[in-house]
Formats: structure tokens, sequence, C-alpha cells
């Protein structure tokens, strides 16, 4: 088993910059983080994703070169750093693991074993 926890939600105007944080307890074997977003109405979609060990990254085309996923080891902890943020980008956003031997890391839910409870991210026009 794996625990997330996520933090660092809020209320940020448009332009503005946050930093979500994914702390992992549990088992420490994990091939892969990433980060989700769910909207009113809308499904859970792909933000960005970076393995364990090596620390590549990928990223959803629509927030390539506003946001920034990384990992610290030693803390057990991954980050999302969101700047320039827009409205299009309020969300519950969701922290998920990946505990498999093999297999891809990717933009899929069905790729990721464990969930946090999601943090909310508000932004104003």
């Amino acid at each position: 088993q794996v625990q997330l926890v996520e933090t660092g939600g809020g209320l940020v105007q448009a332009g503005g910059s946050l930093r979500l944080s994914c702390a992992a307890s549990g088992r420490t074997y994990r091939r892969a983080m990433g980060w989700f977003r769910q909207a009113p109405g809308k499904e859970r979609e792909f933000v960005a994703a970076i393995t364990w060990i090596g620390g590549s990254t990928i990223y959803a085309d629509s927030v390539k070169g506003r946001f920034t996923i990384s990992g610290d080891n030693a803390k057990n902890t991954v980050y999302l750093q969101m700047s320039s943020l827009k409205p299009e980008d309020t969300a519950v956003y969701y922290c998920a693991a990946n505990v498999r031997l093999r297999g891809a890391v990717g933009p899929s839910v069905n790729e990721y074993d464990f969930w946090g409870q999601g943090t909310q991210v508000t932004v104003s026009s």
C-alpha cells in the first residue's frame, strides 16, 4: 500500500502561481508518480508524471511550459509547480502512484495504482 497526501491547493488569481506537494508513505518502491485533475462535470485528466528513478517527465499539452513536476526521493515527495495559472486550470488535483515493475508510464488513469484524496485549486479571472 501507498498512502498519498496532497497539500498546497487554494485560491489564486489568473497569472499567479501555486506549488502542490504530495507526500508518500508506505511501500517504498514507486515506478512513477503523476498528477491528474478533475473539474466539475468532467473526467479526470492527466497533468504530468515523473519516473521515480531517472526523473523522466511527461506533461499534458495544456500545461507544457507552465507546470513543472519534480520529486524529492529523500522526502518521498512529489511537487507540481504551477505558474501562469488560468481559470481553466481550476479543478481538484490528485496525486497518483504507479508501483508496477514494468510497463508504460503515461497519461492513463489505469496506469496508476494508488491515489490521494485531492486538493482544490481555484483560479479566479
